[in-house]
């Protein structure tokens, strides 16, 4: 299973971002996902609830 880690990547900074406006410490988890590998990125976005079937890349084999 493929995933657009990229758009994951990128709403998950968003998530964080935001977050770190009322929570400074978000920064630390903001810091986290601008270096974590893939399968981090994905894991990361599972613990806060993020639907990753939303990111999935359907490939499509004939």
């Amino acid at each position: 299973m493929e995933f657009d880690i990229e758009r994951l990547r990128t709403d998950l900074i968003n998530y964080f971002g935001t977050a770190s406006s009322f929570f400074p410490v978000a920064y630390m988890d903001l810091f986290e996902v601008q270096n974590a590998s893939n399968d981090k990125i994905i894991q990361i976005a599972i613990d806060n609830n993020f639907n990753i079937d939303d990111y999935r890349i359907d490939i499509k084999k004939y």
